[in-house]
């Protein structure tokens, strides 16, 4: 019988990288869930405390959406078979049902800067989902660790992942940016503002200032907004009207369609700036420029979902990867 995958989902992005990296897999037993906690955290979550994340609301559905329109098998909190291998985008909460099994788990993109709730979590042991994706990798729940970067393993381990588990693979949606200036999108040439759902997830957010700054670095060229999908859009498309009526707004689309024909791309802390460095954009973001390009996903067109996948394989067979890189030396061992 064919061993069984289960992928754990949550946002657009992470559910889209785990079905890239199913679809070479389809000779296994997969199924796929969106993202689920257990305990307490499952009842506040049913009552609609996170509808703000991915455990409910918007993210959600859309993730249940996803799944039921690329006619993918579903498993509900992964209740059904007792699985061989589990995938996942977080690590920040890790389901019981999984612990024990083997997990590798892919990064997602950019994590935030670390903090003082990050230090204090990290300090005092306290559940990690208090904090922010800061303390990504720590769980050390995992077999391995996919990571988009040889600059990002150094930040992991430096925030103390255990350098064995981290495997540069690259990650899907991040490793072949050109393919996006295939695209219908109508404008070209204009300034791209990308949102952020800061004041959803209860952080700082001076939206005004974000809005003037883009308004400004327009200077009379067209200026369009990619609202975050999760933010409040009605909100957001008030505060911009009042500061820069003629701009653009759009709460759905491919932002990185966008970004393939923009001139100037303005963003916060959001993974879609490696997008718009990898296609020579011009980038405003709160992120230190040097340390972006340390951190810049690698490309390599496309390839970094059949690693991954090729990673999945070699550990369902026993197989182990000695020193944790890319092109590792292997060693064949007992399962």
């Amino acid at each position: 019988m064919a061993k069984k995958i289960l992928f754990i989902c949550g946002s657009y992005d992470q559910t889209t990288i785990m079905h890239s990296i199913y679809v070479h897999l389809k000779d296994y037993d997969c199924y796929f869930t969106p993202y689920y906690a257990d305990s307490f955290l499952k009842r506040l979550s049913e009552a609609g405390f996170f509808n703000f994340t991915i455990l409910g609301g918007k993210l959600k559905n859309d993730t249940l959406n996803y799944l039921l329109a690329n006619n993918l098998n579903i498993d509900f909190k992964g209740n059904l078979f007792n699985y061989d291998l589990v995938f996942t985008c977080s690590d920040l909460i890790i389901p019981k049902n999984i612990l024990g099994k083997k997990i590798i788990f892919v990064q997602e993109g950019m994590t935030d800067p670390e903090n003082f709730v990050s230090h204090l979590v990290k300090r005092l042991k306290l559940p990690r989902f208090l904090a922010s994706t800061a303390i990504t990798g720590l769980s050390r729940t995992y077999d391995y660790f996919c990571v988009a970067s040889e600059g990002f393993k150094n930040l992991f381990i430096r925030n103390g992942v255990r350098e064995e588990k981290l495997i540069v693979t690259g990650i899907p949606n991040y490793d072949n940016c050109k393919e996006y200036y295939k695209n219908n999108f109508p404008h070209k040439n204009f300034v791209l503002a990308a949102t952020s759902d800061a004041r959803e997830t209860f952080k700082f957010k001076n939206r005004k200032k974000f809005i003037k700054e883009a308004f400004d670095t327009a200077d009379g060229r067209l200026l369009i907004f990619k609202l975050h999908p999760n933010e409040n859009g009605e909100r957001a498309a008030r505060e911009i009207k009042l500061i820069a009526p003629d701009a653009l707004i759009y709460s759905d689309g491919n932002i990185n369609e966008m970004i393939a024909n923009c001139d100037v791309l303005i963003t916060k802390y959001s993974s879609v700036v490696y997008v718009g460095l990898a296609l020579g954009k011009e980038v405003y973001s709160d992120f230190d420029s040097v340390e972006l390009k340390e951190l810049m996903p690698i490309q390599n067109n496309g390839r970094s979902a059949e690693k991954i996948a090729g990673l999945a394989k070699m550990l369902l067979k026993g197989i182990i990867i000695k020193d944790g890189r890319d092109e590792a030396r292997k060693e064949q061992v007992s399962i």
